[in-house]
């Protein structure tokens, strides 16, 4: 895999890949994990600088993470030259001191208001890219009551933002295959969804995704975020190969995601400078034809597991 450049020349970590009609790094950051320097804001935007100055050039944010502090450090690091394209998301608010960190936001006007919140946190006239996200599938919580919202009255209110300018792109999150074959019409970029290489399920959605020039963008690439959920890390084959190429098992499993799809991109997270060194640096690492012969064949076990 041979990383192609910025035009500073900086390699962009893992080759580059489309969104939203830009080319981009296939490995970007996922800001969620800022918000553990909440009390060490200087370290956060130091940390998110040194992505860029790596070659980073993709970020996913949310205005629910830190509630609003990791945009905030997002505006506060990035400056336009650099640019990144940021992804952001609605469908759901933060929620403090509750026993679920997030509640639930699909109705229209909350997710008007969600993108509101976003522009005015991340300090820009308009947002490059907002997924929706839906719940319909993958852990987490579920929608109840008024939060079940019909799919056609939530993109006519993100095809309406995007019309006003307000929204370059619209992307998914946590949807079926029905739910995404209902949504291609409206010029989905990208899909984010629960997935890994010991949890996938998707793979029928990865695939159309693919065919129709969509991102597919996993969350939890390494599985394992809520307890009894699969972890990539603790399967004996991915250490056995972690063990032979003198990588990690975190490595391996996010490698195994760009071997095994044009068009995947990553957006692993981290508040710890030499942990984003490592996830650079999955872009270096070649997994041959049996390599990944092996790791095609480690049992896929479900992800659908509801809390809250």
């Amino acid at each position: 895999m041979t990383p192609e450049a910025t035009s500073d020349s900086v390699p962009r970590p893992g080759g580059t890949g489309p969104l939203a009609g830009r080319t981009v790094s296939r490995i970007g950051y996922g800001a969620m994990q800022l918000e553990r320097l909440h009390d060490r804001r200087d370290d956060a935007v130091a940390l998110l600088r040194h992505a860029v100055e790596r070659g980073v050039d993709h970020v996913d944010t949310a205005e629910f993470y830190g509630s609003g502090f990791v945009n905030e450090v997002i505006r506060e690091a990035l400056r336009p030259e650099d640019d990144v394209l940021v992804v952001t998301k609605v469908g759901a608010d933060s929620n403090p001191g509750g026993r679920v960190r997030l509640r639930l936001a699909q109705r229209p006007e909350e997710l008007r208001a969600s993108v509101e919140d976003n522009l005015r946190s991340l300090g820009v006239e308009r947002l490059d890219v907002v997924n929706l996200r839906r719940l319909d599938t993958g852990p987490g919580l579920r929608p109840e009551g008024d939060q079940v919202v019909d799919l056609d009255d939530q993109l006519a209110t993100m095809t309406a933002l995007r019309d006003e300018g307000k929204i370059g792109a619209i992307g998914l999150s946590s949807v079926t295959l029905d739910t995404l074959r209902r949504a291609l019409p409206a010029g989905i970029v990208c899909v984010q969804n629960a997935y890994s290489l010991v949890a996938r399920d998707d793979e029928l959605l990865l695939e159309l995704c693919a065919a129709e020039g969509v991102a597919w963008v996993p969350f939890f690439p390494l599985g394992g975020a809520f307890p009894g959920l699969p972890k990539v890390t603790d399967d004996p084959t991915v250490q056995d190969v972690a063990a032979a190429l003198g990588a990690t098992p975190s490595q391996v499993g996010l490698a195994w995601l760009l071997h095994h799809a044009p068009n995947v991109l990553l957006i692993p997270g981290t508040a710890d400078a030499a942990h984003l060194e490592e996830n650079i640096a999955v872009g270096d690492i070649a997994l041959d034809a049996t390599t990944l012969g092996a790791l095609d064949a480690v049992t896929s076990r479900s992800y659908d597991v509801p809390i809250g």
